[in-house]
């Protein structure tokens, strides 16, 4: 059985016609489903949307977490409640389009864990969105030891060896394209041109994006924390010419005159490499502390979904 996980927030227009249209292609393929829908902390219609699909189609559950816990921990939420032997990741507004499904599910049969599917193009996002996206994964790449594919979400398909041992990872800042690129086993990809929405706006503000971007970054690098102590030893070095500079000039040339304005560059440029250095370490120290503290990663306020 396939389990597709289907994470909501703010999708109450679109979400009854694609609904139809994924069950469409999972029937014509004669594909054995169940559809989790995680709704989270939507404030429109969505969760009464979503109940009625459910009522209409013993194959459709949901997950209404108790308030909007972000993308990435709605849809760990649902591969939690998930029974199929495969789990496949999916967005409802309509960029993932369901007619890509059989080809992932085809590539599957292949022998492979994970068949996550890339994009060759996407439709109806600002130039800047797609350069900021393609200039984040160039970097992830570089600073990271870990192979995180290039235009890729998390559209996938997963067998049930890769979600059990994606639910061993305990941490609280979720990346999952990166969690499951850190795991292993044997993957491969699909293209695919994404679409764009079927409705509305996206949820994903550059806000979003930029949190998400920073919980990549820390969860799998350590390049932040090198920059700092780097950038404190090239300020040393500097701090030791400008010291023997001075000595020079005072004692060899005899033309050394204290200037405020050097004065002043020094303490600013020192003073920015060291507040550089203090937040890049608290970045750290924020996510210890989260996952010291051990809180839950979510909290389910309702759902139809057998315990």
């Amino acid at each position: 059985m396939l389990s597709v996980i289907l994470p909501i927030y703010n999708e109450q227009d679109g979400l009854n016609a694609f609904t139809q249209e994924l069950v469409g292609v999972l029937q014509q393929h004669s594909v054995a489903y169940e559809l989790i829908f995680v709704n989270d902390g939507s404030t429109d219609n969505s969760l009464s949307a979503i109940k009625g699909i459910c009522a209409a189609s013993p194959h459709a559950k949901y997950i209404n977490l108790s308030r909007n816990f972000g993308h990435q921990v709605a849809v760990s939420a649902g591969i939690d409640y998930a029974k199929g032997d495969e789990v496949l990741l999916m967005d409802s507004d309509g960029q993932d389009p369901p007619e890509v499904v059989p080809t992932l599910l085809k590539q599957m049969e292949q022998g492979y864990d994970v068949v996550y599917a890339k994009r060759e193009s996407r439709a109806k996002e600002s130039f800047l969105k797609k350069f900021t996206a393609k200039v984040f994964y160039k970097l992830l790449n570089r600073i990271t030891r870990i192979d995180i594919p290039i235009d890729t979400g998390d559209f996938r398909v997963m067998n049930r060896k890769v979600t059990n041992a994606l639910k061993q990872m305990p941490e609280k800042q979720r990346y999952l394209r990166g969690q499951i690129a850190w795991l292993g086993f044997n993957q491969t990809y699909i293209t695919y041109e994404r679409k764009g929405r079927n409705t509305g706006e996206t949820g994903y503000t550059y806000g979003k994006m930029i949190t998400l971007a920073l919980d990549a970054i820390t969860s799998f690098s350590n390049w932040p924390l090198r920059v700092a102590t780097l950038s404190g030893f090239a300020c040393a070095a500097l701090g030791l010419v400008l010291i023997m500079y001075t000595l020079y000039s005072r004692f060899v040339l005899g033309v050394y005159q204290p200037g405020w304005a050097s004065l002043m560059i020094t303490i600013v440029f020192l003073g920015g490499i060291q507040l550089l250095g203090i937040g890049m370490i608290g970045e750290y120290i924020s996510r210890i502390s989260d996952n010291v503290k051990n809180r839950p990663l979510y909290l389910v306020d309702e759902t139809n979904i057998d315990a």
